[in-house]
């Protein structure tokens, strides 16, 4: 057992001092996570998880659609956003995510805005997914040693390791993803990091303008995972048949007003906003090999905003939360 394992099962276990814990994570952070460092924790961290009980062949079809956080970028609710979007399509969707940290509006909260039931267990979040291919899965109600843990978070300035852990920790064991990560530098370990846990399919990205997310404002940095083999690629909002727009024209607010914006897309409405998550959705359609290519994945996108198919199904899925907790 590596040293970086033996002390994350320590901390898990509630079985080290608070000191000890911040001077453990200030020393990863300040040397720098390796992928072994990271792997280990995702490991130990997954292990002390309450899954969600699938059988294989739903888990074969889960994706997620995440990013770290920690890049302080303002914008709306985007992976939130394009999770129900693709959803839509037949994607089978397990978004795992939290109330806000470094945002005025995490992925709780927005669905929450928009009338999701957040309250649900295990057995209801499964039938969600069967049926309407979308669950939330909380993540502060899926990891419990957490609340040992977050005190020691709370004391340390900068970001830890458990910021990269996030989404690499999902309960349903997603093995497809779109992931976003706050700094360039960390894209490769990501994707180096999913391949060693199991994951099929995955883009792991950072745009140059520092968002976790694919941006139409600059360049986005990314990593294709497939086949156990990592390809670097670049990707240009041009390419893809969308003007570039300033970044300031995807900020979003709080919750309600972020819960706002996705109505609004769902409804029809056109602009930057709804073309960075057309792009992000494009990414999560490849990345969950519905589509062949860019252009087709598009098409479906387009159509199923325009047809009215996604705020249909947005409806659906809220509803669905509600009644299974009655």
């Amino acid at each position: 057992m590596s040293r970086t394992r033996e002390a994350f099962e320590k901390l898990f276990a509630n079985e080290m001092e608070m000191e000890e814990a911040r001077d453990f994570l200030i020393s990863l952070y300040e040397k720098g996570e390796s992928v072994e460092d990271i792997t280990d924790a995702v490991e130990v961290m997954r292990s002390y998880s309450v899954e969600l009980p699938i059988d294989d062949e739903l888990k074969e079809r889960v994706i997620d659609i995440v990013g770290t956080g920690g890049d302080r970028s303002g914008s709306f609710n985007i992976s939130t956003t394009v999770s129900l979007l693709v959803s839509s399509l037949g994607a089978v969707v397990a978004k795992h995510g939290n109330r806000s940290i470094t945002s005025r509006s995490g992925s709780a909260d927005v669905l929450e805005a928009l009338g999701m039931n957040l309250s649900l267990g295990v057995q209801e979040q499964v039938k969600m997914l069967q049926e309407s291919g979308f669950c939330f899965i909380f993540a502060m109600k899926h990891h419990p040693a957490m609340k040992h843990i977050m005190p020691v978070r709370r004391s340390i300035e900068h970001r830890t390791i458990f910021n990269i852990m996030g989404p690499l920790t999902n309960p349903a064991g997603a093995r497809k993803y779109l992931m976003g990560v706050f700094s360039p530098e960390y894209i490769e370990k990501m994707a180096q990091v999913l391949a060693r846990v199991g994951a099929k399919k995955a883009y792991v990205l950072s745009s140059e303008d520092g968002m976790d997310e694919i941006s139409i404002s600059a360049d986005t940095h990314c990593c294709l995972l497939e086949n156990g083999e990592i390809r670097k690629m670049t990707i240009r909002v041009q390419d893809y048949g969308f003007d570039t727009a300033p970044k300031e024209a995807v900020m979003g607010g709080d919750a309600e007003e972020n819960a706002k914006i996705i109505h609004e897309i769902f409804s029809g409405e056109r602009g930057p906003k709804r073309d960075i998550v057309v792009l992000n959705a494009i990414f999560a359609l490849l990345a969950d090999t519905m589509a062949r290519d860019a252009k087709e994945a598009k098409e479906m996108i387009e159509e199923s905003l325009e047809s009215g198919r996604a705020r249909k199904h947005l409806e659906k899925v809220l509803e669905l939360s509600r009644k299974l907790s009655s």
